[in-house]
């Protein structure tokens, strides 16, 4: 399954950015960039997702996807077209077969909330005088 190796790879790099930023005491949600011609069927990758967090620092965290439109530019006549799916990838004004594809193969970890430890802040040794 395809989707679990991606879970596998964001995991790992989401779990490696809080290591090397030290105090990371949970990762609360994953926001991932996922192009409509990236292969990657979402609700399968949330499954995915949440098997591998499991035992994790991001045990229970929330994958969310945005899906970016494929579109491509043609480059004879430069058009620019939202490509759909299946995609089309001929130019729709010229019928040109030399395109550009602009966007749509994205797979990208957009943004990670975590919470971090706040050490418990210092206080003055309390001292009785007898």
């Amino acid at each position: 399954m395809h989707e679990m190796s991606v879970a596998l790879a964001v995991v790992d790099q989401v779990a490696e950015a809080a290591e090397r930023a030290g105090d990371v005491t949970a990762v609360r949600t994953v926001r991932l960039q996922v192009g409509e011609l990236a292969g990657v069927v979402p609700d399968s990758l949330a499954f995915c997702f949440e098997l591998v967090c499991a035992g994790t620092l991001l045990e229970g965290a929330e994958l969310v996807t945005e899906a970016v439109p494929g579109r491509a530019r043609c480059t004879p006549c430069a058009h620019e077209w939202a490509v759909g799916m299946p995609p089309r990838l001929t130019c729709p004004t010229c019928d040109g077969t030399t395109t550009d594809l602009l966007a749509g193969r994205e797979l990208r970890i957009a943004a990670v909330q975590w919470e971090t430890g706040d050490p418990m802040p210092t206080r003055e040794p309390i001292s009785e005088e007898c």
